[in-house]
C-alpha cells in the first residue's frame, strides 16, 4: 500500500525498498489501471505486497539461497549468488509488537554485450557495411552515437565516421550488492485497529537501465512510513528520501574518457590526414577508414590500464554530462 519508487529515478529500483521473502504474507498483482485505490502512478498496473504481522506470526526465520549463474559464459565464466534473509518479531505486550527483517545480497549481473550495428546504413551511399562502416554504433557500445559522429569530406566524398568508443564492460562493474532491512513497531488501538511505523533502508550497487545504462554505487534509499488501519479507515502517510551516491552515466563515461584523451574536432583532423596518406599510398577506401582510425586512436586510454580506471574514476565525480558522468541526486517523496 505504500509507493516503493525512487524519487528522482522515478520508478522501484527491484525490491530495493520493498520486504524479504520471509517477510511477504501475500502478493496481489494488479495487471490493469489501479489508480484509484493506489495513486496516480499505478497506472500501467502494480505488485502489492502484504507483510506478515508480528501478532499473529512471531518468532525468528533465516533463510539462504545460493546458486551459480554465467554457466558457460565466454564473457566472464560462473559466477555465485548468494542472498540471505533473517526476520525477527516478537509481542512485547498485549497491545505492542515489533519486527525486524535484514537482507543482503550478492551475486554478477547479466552482461550486456550485444554489438549489433544500429546504424548500419550510415554509409550506404558509399557502400560501407558491417565492419567496414565507420559509423558503427554497437548496442553496447558506448560514445559512438549520434552526438559523437562527424561528417567528414574524404576524396571529395562524404562519410559518416564515429568515435571509436568503448563496450559496456569496459566502463562498469558488474558486481551486485544490495543490504537492506526495515523494523516496524505495531500497536493495537482496538481489537481490530492498528498503527504502525515502519523504517525501511536499502544501499545497493547494481546497474540500471532508463534510456541511458547507469552504473548505481553506494546508492541509499531510506522510508518512514506511518500507518492507521481499521476496518471503517485506513490511511497513511509516508516519507521516501534517495541519495544516488557514487552513481554514473555509462555512455556520458565513454563519451568523455575519448574526449579527454582527445577533442572530436583533433581527432577529426587527424583521422582526415591520415585517410588521405593511406588512400595516397594505394590502400582501398575501406582500409584507408581502418588506418585512419588506427592512427586517431594512438595513445588512446585502454581499457584495464591503470591510466583508464582513473580517467574512469575522475569522470565518475564530475557531476555535468557534457564533461564527466557522475549521477548525484538527493530527492525526497512524501
Amino acid at each position: 500500500g505504500i509507493d516503493n519508487q525512487a524519487p528522482h529515478i522515478g520508478g522501484p529500483i527491484g525490491n530495493a525498498l520493498g520486504p524479504s521473502d520471509l517477510d511477504i504474507q501475500a502478493v496481489e498483482v494488479v495487471p490493469g489501471t489501479a489508480s484509484a485505490l493506489y495513486g496516480l502512478n499505478a497506472i500501467n498496473g502494480l505488485a502489492n505486497f502484504s507483510t506478515r504481522n508480528p501478532f499473529s506470526s512471531e518468532g525468528l526465520s533465516v533463510q539462504q539461497k545460493t546458486g551459480i549463474n554465467h554457466v558457460n559464459d565466454p564473457n566472464s565464466g560462473a559466477k555465485a549468488y548468494s542472498e540471505t534473509s533473517v526476520r525477527f518479531a516478537k509481542v512485547l505486550a498485549p497491545k505492542l509488537a515489533f519486527k525486524i527483517n535484514g537482507t543482503y545480497l550478492r551475486g554478477y549481473d547479466w552482461i550486456a554485450h550485444d554489438l549489433t550495428d544500429i546504424n548500419p546504413n550510415g554509409n550506404s551511399t558509399t557502400g560501407l557495411f558491417g565492419p567496414d562502416n565507420p559509423a558503427r554504433d554497437p548496442v553496447n557500445g558506448y560514445g559512438n552515437e549520434s552526438s559523437d559522429r562527424s561528417t567528414l569530406l574524404l576524396g571529395g566524398k562524404s562519410y559518416a565516421v564515429a568515435r571509436t568508443g568503448y563496450n559496456e564492460e569496459a566502463v562498469t562493474s558488474y558486481d551486485l550488492r544490495t543490504l537492506k532491512g526495515d523494523v516496524a513497531l505495531h500497536y493495537k488501538l482496538a481489537a481490530a485497529a492498528e498503527l504502525t511505523y515502519t523504517y525501511r533502508v536499502a544501499s545497493f550497487d547494481n546497474v540500471y537501465q532508463r534510456a541511458n545504462r547507469f552504473r548505481l554505487q553506494g546508492y541509499l534509499l531510506q522510508q518512514h512510513a506511518l500507518q492507521l488501519s481499521g476496518p471503517v479507515v485506513q490511511a497513511r502517510a509516508y516519507f521516501t528520501q534517495e541519495n544516488t551516491g557514487q552513481s554514473y552515466n555509462l555512455r556520458s563515461a565513454a563519451e568523455n574518457i575519448d574526449r579527454s584523451f582527445k577533442p572530436d574536432a583533433a581527432w577529426n583532423q587527424d583521422y582526415t590526414t591520415a585517410w588521405n596518406t593511406a588512400t595516397a599510398g594505394g590502400q582501398s577506401v575501406a582500409q584507408a577508414h581502418a588506418s585512419a582510425r588506427l592512427a586517431a586512436d594512438a595513445g588512446r586510454y585502454q581499457p584495464g590500464t591503470p591510466a583508464f580506471d582513473q580517467k574512469l574514476k575522475d569522470l565518475e565525480n564530475i557531476n555535468n554530462w557534457d564533461q564527466g558522468a557522475a549521477l548525484r541526486v538527493r530527492a525526497h517523496l512524501a
